[in-house]
C-alpha cells in the first residue's frame, strides 16, 4: 500500500436516479478526513435544511462547508433569478476552495443537477475542472449529469433506484434520509 502524498487529484461523479450520491461523497469525505486530509463542501440547492450530516462534519476536524440555495424546492420549469444567483455563488465558492491551497478535497453537492436546470453553465463547471489544481481531488453529486461532465470525470458512478420506499409511500425519515 502506497503511503505517500496524494500527487495528483481526480475528479470523480457521483449521479443517477438512485439514492446515495451525496452518501457516497460524505463516504470518501470520512476517509480524507481518517487520514488528515483538509475538506469543503460546497452544498448547491441545498439552503440551510437541517440534515444530520452537516451536525456531524461540524464537529469533525479539518471539515468545513457553505450552503447555497433557499429551503424550498426548485420547479425546474420556472427557476427564478435568486436561484440562479444562489447557484452562482455557490460556484465562486467552488472555485475559491479549489484554487485555494487550503484542501486536499472539494465536494459540490448537487453540481450536476444544478448544471442541469440551468442555473449555472455546465461550461463554467468543466473550466472549473480544468483549472484546479493536480493536488485537489473535486468530487461532484447530483442526478442528470452532463455527458462531458461524465466524460471529464475520472470515477463515475451510477446510482439506479431498483426499490425506494418512497413508492410504497414512505416519507423522508429525520437520521437516514436526510
Amino acid at each position: 500500500m502506497n503511503s505517500e502524498p496524494n500527487s495528483r487529484g481526480l475528479v470523480e461523479l457521483f449521479t443517477g436516479d438512485g439514492k446515495g450520491k451525496t452518501s457516497a461523497a460524505l463516504g470518501v469525505v470520512l476517509r480524507a478526513v481518517g487520514q488528515g486530509l483538509r475538506v469543503h463542501i460546497i452544498y448547491f440547492m441545498k439552503g440551510d435544511f437541517p440534515y444530520g450530516e452537516r451536525n456531524a462534519l461540524s464537529h469533525l476536524p479539518n471539515v468545513s462547508f457553505q450552503s447555497f440555495g433557499h429551503l424550498h424546492f426548485i420547479n425546474p420549469e420556472d427557476v427564478k433569478e435568486d436561484e440562479r444567483e444562489q447557484a452562482r455563488q455557490a460556484l465562486r465558492a467552488a472555485r475559491q476552495a479549489i484554487g485555494s491551497g487550503d484542501f486536499d478535497l472539494v465536494v459540490l453537492d448537487e453540481v450536476n443537477l444544478a448544471a442541469c436546470w440551468k442555473l449555472i453553465e455546465v461550461d463554467d463547471v468543466l473550466r472549473l475542472i480544468e483549472e484546479k489544481p493536480d493536488s485537489v481531488e473535486v468530487i461532484l453529486t447530483g442526478r442528470r449529469a452532463d455527458e462531458r461532465l461524465v466524460e471529464k470525470a475520472d470515477l463515475v458512478t451510477e446510482m439506479v433506484e431498483v426499490k425506494h420506499p418512497f413508492r410504497r409511500g414512505i416519507e423522508a425519515r429525520k437520521g437516514f434520509d436526510y
